[in-house]
Formats: structure tokens, sequence, C-alpha cells
């Protein structure tokens, strides 16, 4: 071959690698804008037709800018960047297990992100997402803590417990949905506080079935970790009941519909809390009970109050929390307590002498109608302590004026007022050593019809200014107790159940709810000013 054809051969292989390499920047550069790589999908690994983690990965010449944090609701705890393009989830990629207790939290986001469920497997492919065990967040050993790593065209998400990876989960979804693509990186994540909660009020106004499983799949979405159902009340007694049916309200939830959400809730990481209150919120109960109710002194009736003096009453609620112990399969109860018409009269042993004199006959001479009410809380907190139960009270049902017997020391305080008569200070509990849930009703209680001073809470006003340590009003405990305060719960209450549709209730705690559970999460100033936030829950959906 002449000189000059072995110049023109060699300049031709060097136009054709140029034409190759430009084609192949292109390739990467177009993956890299819409958050894919190159694929065929299908096959095994290895085989014909299925990209290889090499054929998927970022381009080694490429230069990608630094990642920045995911947008998420509740935010990230802690983000490390790096260079790449991020992860976008395409047809016909695996979510895989690296332990079999994950199964469920795998079929879950392979459904939402419209992937395919492969299973446990060993082997890692192009686009694959695994979930497994071990490891964790910022916090180690919290079960509720996940660490998501982005990397050469995988995600794995992996944490201590399930409802850690769960949450991961969660992050990856919004991220998805939010952006179309992760970022590339490594978050560390893990929420501030344990309990983080939503509370519905189904006893005055009723919700069906598949309105609260909506509520389930947005609270487990923004990472709560409890439902609260109120189900008893004086208008109305709102589940099936096999022991007392004759108490049963006719617009009510089946045992077959509360196993279900039960069921939902769980499937979420999401504890279902029943309150069944006593001794007072007691009137449709007392409705098929008239001689259990409470009578003053002149044999006038008391709203919704039962008579504690009375030894058929304790077996009758007790028969209750017995029967749906079992239903509710969580390890929270909230026994309530507060609002019991009899110590909030002037002068309990005088206007109700029947309590007066069994309170005697308990506890001797200086026994009081306060010493009798304690020990039914305490009774009714074994019944269901029996059943392997964590127990919490609303802090009114602590009453001062007890001398001969005090609560039981494992009761946590659900404080939301200090409106009541007779109500202490969040620190008289603190200081004691009780932990508390936050339900402070200035800035976490949804009223329906707004009676009192009660108004509409804000996501603006939670989010700028309360958190979990705000639980009276609004200044905030001391900093020292602040591992006691567990948490908090946003609820919806149904004073006037017509003043608003269910709908209407839906739309007007979205935002309250979101702006709870990211002080929840991270107690600390967001990152996002108010407007920012809402633009980012509202392009996350």
């Amino acid at each position: 071959m002449s000189q000059h054809r072995r110049r023109a051969s060699a300049r031709e292989v060097k136009r054709k690698r140029t034409a190759v390499a430009a084609a192949v920047a292109g390739a990467v550069a177009l993956g890299a804008g819409v958050g894919v790589w190159a694929s065929s999908g299908g096959g095994d690994q290895g085989s014909a037709g299925q990209a290889t983690v090499a054929e998927r990965s970022p381009s080694p010449a490429r230069s990608y800018p630094m990642s920045r944090a995911p947008r998420t609701i509740p935010a990230v705890r802690s983000h490390t960047p790096a260079r790449g393009p991020g992860w976008r989830p395409r047809p016909g990629d695996r979510v895989v297990i690296s332990d079999a207790g994950l199964a469920d939290e795998g079929r879950l986001i392979a459904g939402e992100l419209g992937m395919s469920y492969a299973g446990r497997k060993d082997d890692t492919r192009a686009g694959d997402l695994r979930l497994s065990l071990g490891g964790g967040g910022v916090g180690g050993g919290n079960q509720e803590s996940y660490t998501m790593t982005v990397r050469g065209g995988w995600v794995d998400i992996s944490g201590p417990g399930r409802a850690g990876v769960f949450y991961g989960t969660r992050t990856l979804k919004q991220e998805v949905h939010g952006g179309g693509t992760a970022p590339e990186g490594v978050v560390h994540d893990e929420p501030a506080k344990p309990v983080r909660g939503f509370m519905l009020d189904i006893a005055r106004k009723p919700y069906t079935e598949s309105w609260i499983e909506d509520r389930i799949r947005e609270l487990g979405d923004l990472k709560y970790n409890e439902l609260g159902l109120h189900f008893s009340d004086d208008q109305a007694f709102r589940i099936e009941s096999s022991t007392h049916p004759e108490i049963v309200s006719p617009d009510h939830l089946t045992k077959a519909q509360v196993k279900r959400i039960v069921d939902l809730a769980d499937s979420r990481h999401i504890t279902v809390v029943p309150e069944l209150d006593s001794p007072g919120h007691l009137g449709a109960v007392l409705a098929a009970h008239p001689d259990l109710r409470l009578r003053n002194g002149n044999g006038v009736v008391t709203k919704g109050a039962i008579d504690i003096s009375k030894p058929a009453s304790a077996k009758l609620i007790d028969d209750l929390l017995n029967e749906y112990a079992g239903l509710f399969t969580g390890k929270q109860w909230n026994l309530g307590g507060d609002e019991y018409q009899a110590l909030m009269a002037g002068d309990p042993q005088t206007a109700y002498p029947q309590l007066a004199t069994a309170a005697r006959r308990k506890f001797g001479a200086n026994g009081n109608v306060a010493d009798l009410t304690t020990q039914w809380l305490n009774d009714r907190a074994a019944t269901v302590r029996a059943h392997g139960k964590t127990l919490r009270a609303w802090n009114d049902g602590f009453y001062r004026s007890a001398t001969a017997v005090r609560p039981a020391g494992d009761l946590q305080v659900g404080y939301w007022t200090g409106k009541e008569i007779g109500a202490r200070l969040p620190q008289d509990y603190l200081s004691a050593g009780r932990e508390l849930i936050n339900y402070n009703d200035e800035f976490l209680y949804y009223v329906l019809g707004q009676p009192q001073t009660f108004v509409y809470p804000t996501g603006q006003r939670i989010y700028e200014q309360w958190n979990p340590r705000v639980v009276r009003g609004t200044t905030a405990v001391p900093a020292k107790y602040d591992d006691q305060i567990l948490g908090g719960t946003f609820a919806v209450w149904g004073d006037f159940p017509r003043a608003q549709t269910p709908e209407q209730v839906a739309a007007g705690i979205r935002m309250p709810l979101r702006a709870t559970v990211q002080k929840l999460w991270d107690p600390g100033t967001p990152a996002l000013s108010w407007t920012d936030f809402k633009s980012l829950a509202d392009r996350l959906g």
C-alpha cells in the first residue's frame, strides 16, 4: 500500500472514531438530560437485550455537576452530594430485596414506580432498586432510620428495620414523582421524634372506610406512624360490637372494615391507636344503659358521664376494652380520661354524694372523688395493659386533687390544652418523669365548626411557629425535657359534623399535615420558606 493510501486510510479511521465518539457523547448527554440510560430491557443478566451495570453507568469521561439534595416532605436530614446523572426507573427495571421480610415494601414501591418486582436476588443489574436490612441512617440502630445510595445507575436503600427501609422508599417515590430523577449521592435520614400522629374523631362525624384508607396512604407517604381513632363519644359509637351490640350506632364500621384499615395501616408502618374514652364522653354507650348514667345529688343526669361507683360500670367498659384489644393489633392505646363532669363541679363531694361515699369506702376518711376517678383510670389501664399495650391518657385525666392514689406510672400524657379546669402546665408532668405526646390545641386541633375559641389551623402557622416543645399555647418548654416529648399528633374533631364534608376536611388538613410532619421529623428551622414549601407540596402532590 502506498504512503498516500496509508495516510488516507488513517484519516478515514480517525473520522469514523470521531463520529462514534460524538454519537456516544450525545447519547450520554441525552441520558443525563432525561434521567435514563440505554437499555433494551428484559432477559437474564448478561444475555442479549439486557444492559449490564457498566453499559448503563455514566461514562467516566462525562463531567456531571455536583448533585443537589432531594426535595421531599419531610426534608431529608443529610445528603452527601456526588457527580452523576442520578437514577430514574424504566419499565423492566427490577426491585430486588436482600431479606424476605421486605417483600411487602418491595412490591409496593415496584408498583408505584412501574418497575418489576423480582424478589430476593443476590445479583445486581443496571437500573436495580435494592432493599436490604442492616446498617442504618444517622441513628444507627434507630429502626426508622435508613441510608439511600444512588450511584452507578442503581439505588440501594438499607436500614436496621423495615420501617426505615419503607421510609427510604417514600423518599425515592417523592424524588421520582417530583423531579423525575433521584439525585446521585447518599442520603442518611431518621426522624427526630418517634411519635408522628394524625387523630380522627369518627364518633361525632362518620367517615367511610375508603376515606380513612386514602388518609392512611397519604400519611404513609409523609412518614407518619400513627393513626388515632376516637370511635366512641356522646353522639355515637362507631364500631361493631359482639359483647354489647346494643350500644352500636346505625352508621358504623364493621370489624371486617376495621381489620382492613388496620392491615393497610400496618403495611405503611402506621399503628392505629384506638380511643374508647371513659369515664366521660360515654353518652352513646349509656343511651343503652341508662341505669349506669351518673346523676348528681338532685337526681339530674350528668351528660356523657358513667357512674364509677357502680361495679357494673367497670364491667361494661372492660368488656369493650377486652373485645377491641384483639382487633387493634398495635401496641398503643388511648384511655381518654378527660372532661369527667363530676370533677368539673365546684364541690364534687357535695354535688355527687354517691361518688364521695364510694371514695371514702375505698380510700378512707380523706378519700375524694378525684381519687375514685384516678383509680378508675388505673383499673382500665390494667385491663388494657394485660394485652401488652402502651397506654396514654389526656392531660386533664391526671387530677391534682387526688391524694390517696396516683395515676399509673407508665401512663403517657396526651397534652392537649391548658384551658380546662385544674389543667396543669406541661412541666408538671415532665418534671415528674412522664413521657408526653404533644396535641397542642393552639396549633394542632382542627375542630369542625370552629366552636368556642377554636380556629382552623394553617400549615403556615405550624411551619413557622410550632415545634414539639411548644406543648401549651405558644411557649416552648425547656430544652432539658425534649427527650420526654415523644412527638405530636394533629387531630380532627367533629364538634359540628356538618360544618365540612369529608372532602373539605381532606383539603383543609392537607398543608397542616405536611407542616406538622416536617417539624416532627426535624424540629429545627426549615431550610425552605413557607412559599417554597407550599410549592414543593403542590409539585409532589
